[in-house]
């Protein structure tokens, strides 16, 4: 009766023991390929940026990091392909400020509080541009044009109600001009809008200095200001609005990589470590420096505060020049 009994207990020890070894096995995240969400076209900025990373993130993560272009809607479509992604880890994306805009607009209920927040990487301010044929070779000059001709002059840079057409709206709104005198050309972003303005369509894009800086540097296109506290390392010739207006009006677009809301903790966490890494090296910063790009680093709670900040100012600014609903 014991030997059974003691044959019995063996037999339950050994199942115990091989059991959990004959369970399902949990792969460590990565182990396939990632997708990394851009919500505007190629060739702009934030395509630039979201590629350099999913470039290097790839070397840290040992998976594939595939970048997909998702234009529309002034950057709902792509927002929303974020948001509504499975909250995994394998689809992840570049986040801009726009997300902090569009709601304001009645274009999507979605917000910053639709995403898990991963790592703020980038910041620049408003640049103003006009093509290099262009009979305005200052801000002075332009702003005269646009008060002695309202609505003839047009811009372009992003979509309708984007930081860029919040940039000259609220440029023109604080000397004093109403907004309405320049028509906005929606496009879908930076670079179609500088096409449109070297062809003629367009007579101002107010973008960042990196987005606009190959035409310029080509002599296609001329910049009159920044929409920044201080000159640009990038064109230190370029004054500030504050300099060439005497207006103390900034603004800028920043970028960061968010994930789905209710992304796992681990793997917020591993995506966190490893975008900090990306950050840090050497070929994230040269190449972000060789094309005028800022760079700044917040992630988790620093970066949701961020986003939260940057949502109630730019809906305040919003309302103030009547592009809010």
């Amino acid at each position: 009766m014991l030997g059974r009994v003691l044959r019995g207990a063996l037999f339950v020890a050994a199942a115990a023991i091989v059991l959990p070894l004959a369970g399902p096995a949990h792969a460590e995240y990565p182990d396939r390929p990632i997708t990394m969400v851009v919500p505007w076209g190629a060739g702009g900025g934030t395509d630039a940026t979201g590629r350099i990373i999913a470039a290097i993130l790839e070397k840290e993560l040992g998976q594939p990091v595939n970048v997909v272009n998702r234009t529309g809607g002034s950057g709902v479509v792509g927002h929303s392909a974020i948001a509504e992604a499975a909250p995994d880890g394998y689809t992840i994306g570049v986040a801009t400020v726009e997300i902090g805009m569009m709601h304001w607009q009645g274009l999507t209920d979605l917000t910053w509080e639709s995403y898990t927040p991963i790592a703020l990487v980038n910041e620049d301010p408003a640049g103003l541009q006009v093509a290099a044929d262009s009979p305005y070779k200052t801000a002075a000059e332009l702003v005269e044009a646009i008060k002695a001709n309202p609505g003839q002059l047009k811009a372009s840079g992003t979509g309708q109600g984007g930081i860029w057409h919040l940039a000259i709206a609220g440029m023109l709104d604080s000397i004093g001009v109403d907004p309405a005198s320049v028509p906005w050309v929606p496009s879908q972003g930076a670079a179609p809008g500088l096409q449109d303005l070297v062809a003629g369509g367009v007579n101002i894009v107010p973008c960042s200095l990196p987005e606009a800086r190959s035409l310029i540097e080509a002599g296609r296109v001329r910049s009159l200001a920044i929409m920044a506290q201080t000159r640009a390392d990038l064109f230190p010739d370029v004054p500030t609005l504050k300099e060439a207006l005497g207006s103390d009006w900034t603004i800028g677009a920043w970028r960061g990589i968010v994930g789905p809301k209710g992304l796992p903790d681990d793997v917020t966490a591993k995506l966190t470590a490893a975008l900090e890494k990306v950050y840090n090296s050497s070929e994230y910063q040269d190449f972000m420096k060789e094309r005028g790009f800022g760079i700044r680093w917040a992630s988790g709670q620093e970066f949701a505060d961020f986003m939260k900040q940057s949502n109630e100012n730019l809906g305040a600014v919003m309302k103030a020049v009547g592009i809010a609903q």
